[in-house]
């Protein structure tokens, strides 16, 4: 974990999910030798490094949401000092729906180096054990709190053709789930996975309706949701079915533009190929 000579270092160093035997040898290390450890929550941090029987050497500070503009100055001058400060969240991969970017940002802005400790990732862990295709996919963070927000979020994703991975609170789930199945289709697959790595473990895969009136019930634990893409095929299937949407709206006085327009963004179809299925209908 050596700096480069003359300087610092920011490292990014992912923690267990849930499992403390997933952390790796370089964890603790780094964990042993940083000058700084910038913890997302101090007190997890001492609860891992307990766990770790790992005794910091260095000073620990605070890097959570509502302080993280106020550390950056005093962190990017420690790695520009020379020292090396290692971050880390609650659980998982620093940055991803963590705390992170925005110190990564500003030592990149400050050509200081950057450099990962690779290990756990809710993400793709959950992505491996969904069923659902891997080889492409997107990952969403937090949906919106509001259900309107939400909806309108779920919206733009309903021509998604990657697998989507997002977070949710356990106490929001049911309502997500609900608008999902409502926006989506009750018939669209995906996968709750709820405390992954941890002693209860639980991944429920099925349709967007069965997993609605799974959560309709009450869950608890850290969730990650896996969201089977639309097909290629469903999705032309969609748009053609919009162009007498589109064209009773021009009917009614709109420009085709405008009604193209109107009907992808309330939908979620790509606007060029809304109006391009128009175009090629009026030939046929």
């Amino acid at each position: 974990m050596d700096a480069p000579p003359g300087s610092g270092r920011l490292v990014l160093a992912a923690t267990p999910l849930g499992e403390i035997g997933d952390a790796s040898p370089r964890l603790s290390e780094a964990l042993r030798s940083a000058d700084v450890i910038a913890a997302e929550d101090t007190r997890r941090l001492r609860n891992l490094c307990a766990a770790l029987k790992v005794e910091p050497l260095g000073r620990i500070v605070s890097f959570y949401e509502q302080n993280e503009v106020g550390r950056l100055p005093g962190l990017v001058e420690a790695i520009r000092g020379g020292e090396t400060v290692v971050l880390v969240t609650d659980a998982g991969m620093p940055s991803v729906s963590d705390p992170g970017y925005r110190l990564v940002a500003a030592c990149v802005t400050e050509d200081l180096h950057v450099t990962c400790l690779p290990g756990p990732s809710a993400v793709t862990t959950a992505l491996a054990v969904s069923g659902l295709p891997c080889e492409r996919f997107c990952f969403e963070g937090f949906p919106p709190r509001k259900s309107g927000d939400r909806r309108r979020w779920l919206v733009q994703l309903s021509s998604e053709q990657r697998t989507c991975v997002f977070f949710e609170a356990p106490h929001r789930l049911a309502d997500t789930l609900a608008d999902a199945a409502d926006v989506l289709g009750p018939d669209r697959q995906a996968a709750v996975c709820r405390e992954l790595t941890k002693t209860y473990e639980e991944v429920r895969r099925g349709t967007l309706g069965e997993l609605a009136e799974w959560a309709a019930e009450g869950v608890r634990g850290e969730i990650t949701v896996v969201l089977a893409g639309v097909s290629a095929e469903q999705d032309e299937v969609e748009v053609t079915a919009l162009v007498e949407v589109v064209e009773e709206r021009v009917r009614g006085g709109a420009r085709l533009k405008d009604a193209t327009a109107a009907v992808a963004a309330s939908t979620g179809v790509s606007r060029k190929a809304l109006y391009d299925a128009v175009l090629l209908a009026r030939k046929t």
